[in-house]
Formats: structure tokens, sequence, C-alpha cells
């Protein structure tokens, strides 16, 4: 799953964000990931072997 992570793919976690919702669309990808909550917008900076661990799922874009 290491080298299927593009910018504007939306993946689904394994925990949820405080908000509620399990989806993150991806804003940067490198050895950080940025990401931005689908359900309030809030932005974070994470680990890609975080990333990496965590995804369930994911929704390429179109």
């Amino acid at each position: 799953m290491a080298d299927k992570f593009d910018v504007g793919d939306v993946i689904r976690m394994k925990k949820p964000h405080p908000c509620g919702s399990y989806e993150w669309e991806i804003l940067r990808v490198g050895a950080d990931f940025r990401l931005k909550c689908a359900g309030c917008g809030h932005q974070i900076m994470v680990s890609r072997k975080l990333v990496e661990k965590n995804t369930r799922q994911i929704t390429k874009k179109a």
C-alpha cells in the first residue's frame, strides 16, 4: 500500500476524528502526509508510517 497514495485521494482511517468522520483527503504526500478531515476541515500532519498502518480504504480521485 506504500506507493498507492496520491494527492486528492480520500482515505478511510481505522479510528474516527473527534468530529465523527472517518474520511480524510490527502493534501500532501512525502515522509509526512498532510490530511484534511472530510467532516470538519481540520488539517493535520501525520507520519507516513501511521497513515499506512491505519488506512482501511483508499478512494481514488476522479
